[in-house]
């Protein structure tokens, strides 16, 4: 989900919501004691205010809001606004000075992470306004509407007030999808509307969710989670709302998604630039802000190009020494079989094989889904959707089975997804004690990029031969860092489809159909591919750097713990909190 408008709530907690441990700092005494519960009250209240700023996202960072003292919230989406009065800027400049009247060298190691998470964050959020209008609401792959129908179908009902908030926010989507409306009619006025190819893919998706509203899976999803409900439900209650359901998607979400998908195509051909970022007004700058929140990474733009021409170069000089010693390394790429292919078996294989090189996760339950089909076309391979910081028990591995996932890319998908991927990365995350308010504060560019960084350990757990598994790495890095060069190229030294065309064609990749649509892509989703590979680049930086400090008391094993102990945050961030972490 696109990460929301911070705003300030005032909330005053009358019990302290979460403990942190406190196991490595400074020495207790009752001066630092006191000065530690006053911060972690107010990070709770900030942590409180903003995630019920929308109940969507609430519901998906929180199974028992109840619990954390917020019981009295509204139904609500959010909202879309410019920040023309600077109301946001005022708010977090609140934060800032709140935050530097804490002495944080009186806090545990762990808020004194938290504090510099929120002061790094404050800091460039703060120098990235005026660059309202250039984020996009609507994105075939990541934006708000291609997004909802899955966390609305993946909602779940924990008891009966859930399903009473999740019919509200059906009821309030035509409002929502109102002011999204508004934001982008304000963005064709000055010229910011999105390209015409994306504007028809926007309509296209909407008109395939909505194609047959009788079969509509929202209907039938809800139907299945209220029959779960019969042991706190009558049966007269459970008919009341599955009628209602039924009423609020056909007359409220899908005619939404109609009059959006009008709308969308009536301001096609307002914009005024069909390629990337740069080709607006300061749409290069807008750009490298982008980058940075999105990666979380300090490197610039040009050093990120040079590191991944870097690492490209490294990849396929490795790949043509496995081919000189192993001349039927092709062959072998091509024939070599699996064990299995079955998903729950692959992933409980990742379990044993990943556990000399990663601390042991709890016992977790997870599910594996198919994504549907009127969401298959702009849907990834596999996605995850993250537990509530409540209730580590809610993961669900979603497979879209039009991708054609098979042998070792499945295997590796898994990983990606799974273990030691976003499931295990979030159940660490969610059981290691860290501040509730640091969910707010993670990045994809973190998330993506520890994804990727173990995808690619997990080459070498699959059964095939060490020279194929290291082969099939290198050429999926190599292939990842083609779309990251694109990307930068596109969005920040204005490449044309021709220029994309060329590029892909020096790496022996001519089909110019699959380069346009992923030139396409790349122009609806700046900075999409750079939250994995940047990301995943980061992370061989961090392990290269505790390598070199560590030498011989180095394992990949003990930076994988530091590195669950601390939790996302920006990879400056993580470097300086890594030797305070590590355990020898």
């Amino acid at each position: 989900m696109k990460k929301t408008l911070l705003r300030l709530v005032p909330i005053f907690l009358s019990i302290l919501l979460c403990f942190e441990t406190g196991c490595v700092g400074n020495p207790q005494n009752a001066e630092n004691a006191g000065k530690q519960q006053e911060f972690t009250e107010y990070t709770n209240q900030i942590f409180c205010s903003e995630v019920a700023a929308s109940t969507l996202n609430m519901h998906y960072n929180l199974a028992h809001p109840e619990k954390y003292g917020i019981e009295n919230y509204p139904i609500t989406y959010g909202s879309i606004s410019v920040n023309e009065n600077g109301e946001t800027s005022v708010l977090l400049e609140n934060w800032k000075e709140k935050l530097r009247g804490f002495e944080k060298s009186k806090l545990t190691l762990s808020q004194q992470m938290t504090y510099d998470i929120m002061i790094d964050f404050i800091s460039k959020e703060l120098s990235a306004t005026g660059f309202d209008l250039y984020d996009e609401i609507l994105r075939p792959s990541t934006g708000f509407t291609s997004q909802l129908p899955v966390l609305l179908a993946e909602y779940t009902f924990y008891d009966e007030r859930d399903i009473k908030d999740y019919l509200g926010l059906l009821s309030i989507t035509p409002d929502f999808f109102a002011q999204i409306i508004e934001f982008e009619k304000k963005k064709s006025q000055q010229g910011l509307f999105m390209a015409d190819f994306a504007a028809d893919d926007i309509v296209q998706q909407c008109n395939n969710f909505t194609e047959e509203p009788e079969n509509n899976y929202l209907l039938s999803t809800f139907d299945s989670r209220i029959a779960e409900m019969s042991d706190v439900l009558t049966q007269e209650q459970m008919d009341a709302y599955i009628m209602q359901n039924r009423q609020l998607v056909l007359e409220k979400l899908i005619p939404a998604y109609r009059v959006l998908a009008g709308e969308v195509a009536a301001l096609k051909g307002s914009g005024k630039n069909s390629g990337g970022l740069c080709g607006l007004p300061k749409g290069r700058e807008y750009y490298c802000r982008l980058v940075t929140d999105v990666t979380g990474s300090d490197l610039s733009v040009t050093e990120m190009q040079k590191q991944t021409e870097q690492q490209r170069r490294q990849d396929m000089e490795d790949m043509k020494a496995l081919a000189q010693k192993n001349p039927d390394i092709g062959q072998k790429c091509a024939n070599y079989q699996l064990p299995t292919e079955d998903v729950e078996l692959i992933l409980q294989d990742l379990q044993v094989k990943m556990e000399k090189d990663f601390p042991k996760a709890p016992q977790v339950a997870y599910t594996i889904k198919s994504v549907h089909p009127s969401l298959e076309e702009y849907t990834a391979p596999a996605f995850y959707l993250t537990p509530p910081i409540d209730d580590i028990s809610q993961n669900c591995i979603y497979i879209n089975e039009s991708k054609g996932d098979e042998k070792l890319k499945l295997y590796t998908t898994l990983a990606h997804e799974g273990f030691p991927g976003h499931l295990y990365q979030n159940v660490m995350e969610r059981s290691s004690g860290l501040a509730p308010v640091r969910s707010l504060f993670g990045s994809s560019g973190y998330a993506e990029g520890w994804a990727t960084y173990v995808e690619m350990q997990s080459f070498y757990y699959s059964d095939v031969e060490k020279e194929v598994a290291a082969y099939l790495q290198k050429n999926q890095s190599a292939l990842l860092s083609l779309y990251a060069t694109a990307d930068m190229g596109i969005h920040y030294d204005g490449w044309t489809l021709r220029d994309t065309i060329d590029f892909f064609q020096g790496y022996n990749i001519v089909d110019k159909q699959a380069i346009q649509e992923i030139y396409q892509l790349i122009v609806e989703e700046p900075a999409h591919y750079l939250k994995y590979y940047i990301g995943y680049l980061e992370f061989l930086n961090l392990k290269g750097y505790a390598m070199k400090k560590y030498g011989e008391d180095y394992s990949n094993y003990r930076f994988h713990q530091a590195l669950m102990k601390m939790g996302p945050a920006p990879f400056a961030i993580l470097k300086k909190y890594l030797p305070k972490y590590w355990q020898g």
